[in-house]
């Protein structure tokens, strides 16, 4: 009989439970078990988690790797007591078409004005304004795994030149590739709108500053969809207040949610997601997981997991 598998997540009861009914149905022949059940630490070789709590893999002697429900794991690297085994983030194309999907409606959004309709709209004003074409309105994409690529190829797609940002640089078929500070700059100067999809790491955290801001275009139109710390959230409030920026979107915050006072929630020229650009489906992450869970079962070999010095 197989060693069971520890799913140790910080999600409400409820939250947790429907993944584990999500993760039963893809993996019928495992047993999953989570901190309430009565098991024996030593035997577990694999943790499926979702942000556990600090110390939840602490003490598992036998423990080979991690997989992340989450495509995002810098919360899971900071916890010191995480053993010095693979962790596997969550990449899973269902993912990356909702993310991509969410950006593009962003833009579309921004791009169509209708931020100032509906502002239009709520003091009963009737005008309309020049459209503009989406081929003279190019969009910097920071961040190009799979969700940045995704993205990249719906907004060509429509018609906007897009600009990739990433630590590699790799080519992409139709986009101009950058990497480096200096790359950085080139995607940035003149950008219409600014998508965020970068990975939080040291060198990511706050980038999304005021020299950055000023790169864009006039009128700009921000969106974050990355994590709430590559934003200085002053520096944002001061380009916008200066007409640099024209309107935001910001699907994530340092603190989530953010807190009554925050000024986000009273400007008309910010637009607030409850984190959910790109919602996790249970269903297919689990199908995911369920799939490394059946190639280690079969071959013995641990899969690769992020760079933990680079935080992805």
């Amino acid at each position: 009989m197989t060693a069971p598998i520890l799913l140790a997540t910080s999600q409400p009861p409820d939250e947790e439970a429907a993944w584990r009914e999500a993760l039963a149905r893809a993996m019928p022949d495992e047993r999953l078990v989570t901190a309430a059940d009565a098991f024996d630490r030593s035997a577990i070789t694999i943790a499926i988690v979702a942000n556990p709590p600090p110390g939840a893999l602490a003490g598992l002697p036998a423990l080979a790797w991690v997989h992340s429900l989450w495509a995002g794991v810098e919360r899971l690297l900071q916890d010191a007591t995480l053993p010095p085994v693979p962790v596997v983030r969550l990449v899973d194309p269902t993912l990356a078409r909702a993310m991509a999907e969410t950006v593009a409606a962003a833009v579309l959004a921004l791009h169509r004005d209708l931020p100032v309709y509906a502002a239009q709209q709520r003091r009963r004003e009737w005008r309309q304004h020049p459209a503009r074409a989406a081929g003279q309105r190019p969009v910097a994409i920071l961040g190009m795994g799979e969700m940045g690529r995704a993205s990249a190829a719906l907004l060509r797609g429509l018609g906007f030149p897009v600009r990739g940002w990433s630590r590699s640089g790799a080519a992409m078929p139709g986009v101009a590739m950058h990497a480096g500070r200096d790359g950085l700059a080139a995607a940035l100067d003149g950008a219409a709108f600014l998508v965020n999809l970068l990975p939080l790491t040291t060198e990511t955290r706050g980038i999304l500053d005021a020299d950055a801001l000023a790169r864009l275009a006039p009128d700009a139109g921000v969106i974050n969809f990355g994590r709430g710390a590559h934003l200085v959230e002053a520096d944002l409030w001061q380009a916008l207040d200066a007409g640099q920026v024209g309107h935001a979107v910001l699907d994530v915050f340092t603190q989530e949610p953010p807190p009554p006072e925050h000024p986000a929630w009273t400007r008309p020229d910010v637009t607030v997601l409850p984190h959910v650009a790109a919602p996790t489906d249970e269903a297919s992450a689990a199908a995911v997981v369920a799939a490394a869970v059946a190639a280690f079962r079969s071959t013995g070999q641990v899969p690769a997991g992020v760079d933990r010095t680079r935080g992805y």
